[in-house]
């Protein structure tokens, strides 16, 4: 290949902006160089996601709107990389021929030798899964240069086996990454000016590794990062409910700069819903969760996920639903209709049998409510002082910036000559219904 520019194009979640970032670092040491600009690539790459259906949809709809550069250029590659390459290999490549090549999520290594088959002329797919694959010595091409916060991958696929999701069948089974290549990655992030970590996986706290003998799970890890740097802020994401100890907690708790959010989602608040989609906890665990979230880090905020219209889902499910979030007040959420997703334990075990309208309408008073329930939490944030890291100017006007707080709301407030990275104080005046407005103190 002449041109040696790749664009890599990411849908879906931050473990998918991780593994961009891996890919970018296999390319680079094969002589590629990343653009942003996809009409003067040779490679173009389409990172995806299959959670959920829509965003699936959105995918099929990108492919086929590339066809008009593949008409401009012929030695143009495009290939599908990710969870969706695993899950629709064939439709993808040999009926509907809309990519070069189809590599799943562990089989990044390999990609140079991929692109050379498909210069040939060759179709290549490749979306064997690995039982011990963490790319853990490959140092990730940061594809947003010059930022502030990045994702550090720390374990890779899932052993929970929840029945609407497919992650297990296309990532794989968890295997936790050691822990001193994680380390250094976080040293090396400092060292290029980063001040916020996130360690991501499936579920984080399952996180389990073990080191001359030693066993080394989640709190100590979480530790061992926390104390590399004291001015780095450091997130994790997500949590699986049943997986999270007082032990971590309390670790969040010793160290300032771990910061005071956790991501728990719920997904439903009916135990015969939980039950079916194999959570492993009930609503009365889930509470007793949240109880000793409030009582160790009392000022900890919680996000979730809900999940409207799951097989067999009565009103009263819904209710149950509705009711634990105005419960527990959560701070935000991410919120979903059901869709079906093929493989999975619920397409093959239950009807899918609650009408479209019915999930939308469920759906559409679970948004509702939880937009009361954020303007709550920012409107008690108002007259608070909080420590903001900088991320950059607003998206509305150069003469404010904007930052999060260790609670993870976003704050917009005047600049007075700070700059991306610093950490400033700032109290809070008022609110919008997404964002704080505050000023320097």
């Amino acid at each position: 290949m002449t041109n040696k520019k790749v664009y890599i194009e990411t849908y879906g979640c931050q473990m998918n902006v991780a593994d961009s970032e891996v890919v970018a670092s296999v390319l680079k040491d094969s002589g590629y160089q990343h653009t942003d600009k996809i009409d003067e690539a040779g490679l173009i790459l389409i990172n995806t996601c299959s959670i959920r259906e829509n965003a699936e949809q959105r995918i099929w709809r990108r492919l086929r709107s590339l066809n008009y550069l593949k008409k401009k250029n012929r030695n143009l590659i495009i290939g599908l990389i990710g969870c969706m390459a695993e899950r629709l290999k064939e439709q993808i490549i040999e009926k509907e021929k809309l990519v070069d090549m189809v590599i799943g999520p562990d089989a990044y290594r390999q990609i140079a030798n991929f692109i050379k088959e498909a210069e040939e002329g060759h179709k290549t797919v490749n979306i064997l899964l690995s039982h011990e694959e963490t790319y853990a010595d490959i140092s990730p091409v940061r594809l947003t240069p010059a930022g502030v916060s990045a994702f550090v991958s720390i374990m890779r696929g899932c052993n929970n086996m929840c029945a609407y999701c497919v992650v297990p069948y296309v990532r794989g089974a968890e295997r936790s990454r050691d822990p001193g290549s994680i380390g250094g990655e976080v040293r090396d992030l400092i060292g290029k000016g980063y001040r916020e970590v996130t360690l991501i996986g499936q579920n984080v706290n399952s996180y389990n590794h073990s080191v001359y003998g030693k066993e080394i799970r989640f709190p100590d890890l979480l530790r061992m990062v926390a104390m590399i740097d004291p001015r780095l802020r450091v997130r994790f994401s997500t949590s699986h409910p049943k997986d999270l100890s007082d032990e971590l907690l309390y670790t969040m708790a010793e160290h300032e700069n771990i910061c005071r959010h956790i991501h728990l989602p719920a997904q439903s608040g009916s135990n015969r819903i939980l039950q079916l989609m194999n959570r492993d906890y009930t609503r009365e665990w889930y509470m007793e969760r949240i109880k000793s979230v409030r009582k160790i880090l009392p000022d900890c905020a919680l996000s979730t996920d809900m999940i409207a219209g799951f097989c067999t889902e009565t009103e009263e499910d819904h209710q149950d639903s509705l009711s634990l979030m105005e419960w527990a007040c959560f701070d935000f959420a991410y919120m979903f209709r059901y869709s079906e997703r093929p493989g999975t334990k619920a397409a093959g075990k239950y009807p899918d049998n609650v009408p479209e309208d019915i999930k939308s309408r469920r759906l559409d008073e679970i948004i509702a409510l939880q937009n009361r329930l954020s303007a709550i939490s920012k409107q008690n944030d108002i007259g608070k002082l909080f420590e903001v890291l900088v991320e950059g100017f607003s998206k509305r006007s150069a003469d404010f910036l904007s930052g999060r707080t260790s609670q993870n709301k976003v704050v917009v407030f005047p600049g007075e000559d700070r700059k991306k990275a610093d950490y400033v104080q700032v109290k809070i005046e008022r609110c919008t219904s997404a964002t704080l407005i505050g000023k320097i103190i």
